[in-house]
């Protein structure tokens, strides 16, 4: 018997779930024993339920071929195969409510890359390296659920791993205003230049809902738990525009800063350089040793040179320089569907076993 973890994925064959896949392939932890998609796909392989649309750039893992993908909506019967689940679902923010709260209540915790749970009160919303301790939430999570071990956690949108993990090393200089403008990468809405051949040579200045997310997320991350609910810091101030950009993964931020306290240039890369947390202290196996490079060349971070820096779990910053508006400039990249989706809740799980939350069955 395996001393890992069995993992299932919910919503397994869309491109998140495949990135789930390819990243859990030979996790020293985790292992990918059941995958459960919608009715449509249910009894096939998944091999067979994926066809033609496998979105990877490495091959699909020999183990979940022959895997039957169940169906996600026949809840009692996957948590009856695994010890924790992921949710890449693609449904409405009710129904992922509903069904992700509906596995907690079997007693199996639930790690998801939705949106639909990252404002319940109790619900954390985690960047490993920033806010850990904001999984203590789960506690009385559980209490409002009824499970003594089952419950949720997600991971923040994509689009704020560029700037949100850059402004809090730099949190003893109180930055108070910022503007960040946001290329993000064509995988983001779960697609490729195959599926949407109108994106090459074009960008589209408009992604529903996500300059309201890049705009409030960070201070939910930044935030407190008070009276077992999570409560929002009140600044800095952050204002946003986010634009899609023809380019496959990788999502870029343009930022301006204004301290409170007025800190050199040397000052703010040390702090980049410097910064780690939680996930570096203990070592865990999707931790990027390093979690922030600063790279000096005036033509970096570069989506095609950097995004995959330390396998896409890092963040890349350049072009950092004093303002005429603002106090400083700068460019942040991360990759949005390792850092920003699967592997930044593939890092949270690791976290939240360290933690003790996460564990066999009995």
């Amino acid at each position: 018997m395996s001393e890992k973890l069995k993992v299932g994925i919910l919503g397994g064959t869309g491109m998140v779930g495949q990135r789930f896949i390819a990243l859990l392939e030979n996790h020293p932890w985790f292992e990918v024993t059941t995958v459960a998609a919608s009715p449509r796909s249910a009894g096939k392989t998944y091999e067979e339920a994926v066809g033609g649309r496998w979105k990877m750039d490495t091959p699909m893992p020999e183990a979940v071929k022959k895997l039957v993908v169940m169906n996600v909506n026949e809840v009692e019967k996957v948590a009856a195969e695994v010890d924790f689940v992921f949710s890449a679902v693609d449904m409405t923010k009710e129904e992922i409510k509903k069904i992700e709260e509906d596995y907690a209540k079997t007693e199996t915790p639930v790690v998801s890359n939705n949106s639909a749970h990252r404002w319940t009160p109790d619900v954390p919303m985690v960047v490993p390296e920033i806010n850990p301790e904001h999984m203590k939430v789960i506690e009385f999570q559980k209490k409002r659920l009824g499970t003594t071990r089952g419950f949720v956690a997600v991971k923040p949108n994509c689009s704020i791993q560029s700037y949100a993990p850059v402004l809090t090393a730099w949190k003893e200089f109180e930055p108070y205003e910022v503007v960040a403008t946001t290329y993000q990468a064509i995988s983001g809405a779960g697609k490729t230049f195959k599926d949407w051949p109108e994106m090459e040579g074009n960008i589209i200045p408009y992604i529903g809902g996500e300059e309201e997310k890049s705009e409030k997320e960070p201070l939910r991350i930044w935030g407190k738990i008070e009276d077992g609910v999570i409560v929002s810091a009140a600044g800095p101030v952050i204002t946003c525009q986010c634009i899609r950009v023809p380019v496959l993964n990788g999502h870029t931020a343009a930022v301006f800063v204004k301290f409170r306290k007025k800190p050199t240039k040397e000052q703010l890369i040390e702090k980049l350089k410097s910064f780690s947390g939680e996930p570096q202290r203990l070592n865990l196996p999707s931790a990027p040793k390093q979690f922030i490079q600063y790279l000096e060349e005036d033509n970096r971070p570069q989506v095609s040179l950097d995004v995959d820096y330390e396998k896409g779990m890092g963040v890349s910053v350049g072009r950092l320089r004093e303002d005429t508006v603002y106090d400083y400039k700068f460019v942040g990249l991360s990759h949005n569907t390792v850092r920003g989706a699967a592997g930044g809740a593939v890092l949270c799980a690791e976290l939240l076993k360290a933690q003790g939350y996460i564990a066999k069955k009995d």
